[in-house]
């Protein structure tokens, strides 16, 4: 049997040959610009076209480089076997492979696309050493050449090698374990007890009669540094202390204290603002390269890589023999150096634009004086550090079929949601039964559309904020149990789900020529008899709600004053939203930042920082005794 080889005609192999490595370096090239442009965008950005295009960009850059370079490397061997040197464009595809080392350092804007990238940090370790020394290989055999281009593959090499490192700290920091123990205090063995034993029984030995006496320590009101108005500074202080949930470590109360009272300062806007702040610092310390950049050392190499590129450009330009070169291999090369150039511009206009260089600066973010910041900032226009938009899905919607299952909305404000949490969260409006939270969610969930289907509030009145909030946080919670259950308390909420609706949606089939609209569907539902209860009909192997939401629902629509009706729905959601939040451990909160962030995250920061929450065990410091002898 002939192989492909043999049977391809020698003219579609000599054209692969020529081309093969003209499209990847163009490829790799385009992978590079989506990947810097939009890497940043996801944060928020919640779409599903984006983590797709991002996703195929992150795995398909690091193939196409590394399947390049060793193609390239193999040339470079097979020339140098047959001693076949005088091929003008070998010597430019030399210069290209360092390009796919500086293409394999990634941008700064996305080192993982997931936490289990920052995982596979060994590996990355042990593909630097291959590419690396690959590339080293091909820039030997390039160096004895006469032209200038072994000194700008020299450059390049360098730029290359130092994003390279830039991105192996980065996913190394990251990694969980690595990420966990930075943040560890140093080992504290306490006073010194066999010091003060022996100097207990050196009192005992001469006669003493000794007692231990525990001295009390006065502690004055918890202090705290912060002006009265929220910027980057603080929030950056507070990142510091509080990043330590995402590694689900525990803090001390003097941290809570001094973040306790510095919160009970700023009204709900500010105080969201704040914790906005720190999660974009968050996702920038855990897929972005901003932890290893944005400091003074990360500024310097930047300035060695992007003058080694503008370097290479320049002695191309006006240095270099271009003669005896093809001109598609020309303008490649040119393509090559110049979007390198702008890469590197547009990451230090991010560099400057960005909540850490406003750390640095000691400024709000907003005061931009110098015209390099505005030119920055007219390419990014857009400054959100999250989607500020909550997923939504409606069970009854889905089995009426009149809308889509999940409708994304805005969160416009977020300040009833805050004083909420801060005053009732020791209030619960569930009845007296250990009812589990996912069905809790369900049963609250229907009745809470079925009230508001059957009597929506006045858009004028004051009940109708609350009532549009409520059903948006109900309609959220029922999408976390739904996409997300795993942010949620543990449970067979899926079932459940299931289970309702495909009981929903025999009742509709059932009275399909009655039902065109939801408000008949929902008058349909509250108009059947339950007199019996339903658990006692259908049993234990079904997990619908259907009919148990409906009792509930009526019972909510009894209460015939609207405003009281809404403030009771509206505080079993808040409970519920506060409930789950503390109950999702950071590692998933800190997941969910890649993908435009979740408001469960926003709240459990929140109450984190006003001391709602179990991670505060420290105690206020050591024991403090003193020996006193008689």
């Amino acid at each position: 049997m002939k192989s492909l080889m043999e049977v391809l005609p020698l003219n579609l192999m000599t054209f692969f040959d020529e081309w093969e490595v003209r499209v990847s370096i163009i490829l790799s090239l385009f992978l590079q610009i989506l990947l810097i442009t939009m890497g940043g965008r996801r944060k928020y950005i919640c779409r599903l076209w984006i983590r797709i295009i991002l996703w195929s960009a992150y795995l398909l850059a690091d193939w196409v480089a590394v399947v390049s370079l060793g193609i390239i490397s193999k040339n470079t061997l097979d020339k140098c076997h047959k001693k076949i040197n005088d091929e003008p464009g070998i010597e430019l595809r030399w210069f290209w492979a360092q390009f796919f080392l500086l293409h394999l350092g990634s941008p700064d804007a996305i080192t993982a696309y997931s936490l289990e990238d920052n995982e596979l940090w060994l590996r990355h370790l042990v593909g630097m050493v291959i590419q690396t020394g690959l590339a080293f290989y091909v820039l030997l055999v390039a160096s004895p050449g006469s032209d200038w281009l072994p000194s700008l593959s020299a450059l390049i090499f360098i730029a290359g090698g130092i994003k390279y490192g830039e991105r192996l700290s980065t996913l190394c920091a990251a990694n969980s374990e690595n990420f966990r123990d930075s943040m560890l205090p140093e080992p504290d063995p306490g006073p010194n007890y066999a010091k003060f034993m022996e100097e207990y029984a050196l009192k005992e030995a001469e006669g003493f009669s000794v007692s231990v006496d525990e001295v009390e320590e006065i502690h004055g009101p918890a202090q705290h540094d912060f002006p009265d108005e929220p910027s980057v500074l603080e929030a950056y202080d507070l990142f510091l202390t509080f990043k330590r949930l995402f590694a689900d470590t525990i803090l001390s109360f003097q941290d809570r204290d001094r973040s306790k009272s510095y919160f009970m300062k700023l009204d709900g806007e500010q105080a969201f603002k704040v914790v906005e702040i720190e999660l974009g610092f968050m996702f920038d310390e855990l897929y972005t390269k901003a932890s290893i950049v944005y400091n003074l050392r990360g500024c310097f190499l930047r300035a060695i890589t992007f003058s080694c590129t503008l370097i290479a450009w320049m002695v191309f330009i006006f240095v270099c023999d271009k003669a005896k070169y093809k001109v598609l291999d020309l303008v490649i090369t040119h393509l090559l150096l110049v979007v390198a150039v702008f890469l590197e511009i547009y990451a230090v206009g991010a560099l400057v634009n960005s909540d850490w260089m406003c750390r640095l600066r000691g400024c709000d973010r907003s005061r931009r004086t110098t015209s390099f910041a505005r030119v920055i900032h007219w390419f990014q226009p857009v400054k959100k550090r999250w989607s500020e938009k909550a997923a939504q899905h409606n069970l009854l919607d889905l089995c009426v079929g009149n809308k889509f299952a999940v409708l994304p909305r805005s969160i416009r404000k977020a300040t009833r949601i805050y004083h909420y949490i801060e005053k009732q969260w020791h209030k619960s409006f569930v009845d007296n039964k250990e009812i589990e939270f996912d069905q809790r969610i369900l049963l609250w969930h229907i009745a809470t559309d079925l009230c508001y289907s059957l009597e929506p509030p006045d858009n004028e009145s004051e009940e109708a904020a609350l009532a549009g909030h409520s059903k948006h946080i109900s309609e959220y919670m029922l999408y976390l149990l739904i996409v997300y259950p795993f942010m949620l308390p543990m449970g067979i909420g899926l079932i459940r789900f299931r289970d309702t609706c495909a009981e929903a949606k025999v009742f509709f089939r059932e009275r399909g020529a009655m039902i065109s609209r939801k408000g008949e569907a929902c008058k349909k539902l509250l108009e059947v008899s339950t007199q019996v209860p339903p658990a006692k009909v259908k049993g234990d192997r079904s997990k619908s709600v259907l009919f148990d939401a409906c009792i509930l629902a009526q019972s909510l629509l009894d209460v015939k004053v609207e405003s009281q009706r809404w403030e009771i729905i509206s505080k079993v959601w808040v409970e519920m939203l506060a409930h789950a939040a503390t109950h999702c451990s950071g590692t998933h909160h800190a997941h969910q930042l890649r993908k435009g962030g979740e408001l469960l995250s926003h709240v459990w920061l929140l109450m984190a920082h006003l001391g709602i929450t179990e991670q505060f065990q420290i105690s206020q410091g050591h024991a403090r005794v003193k020996i006193r002898s008689s």
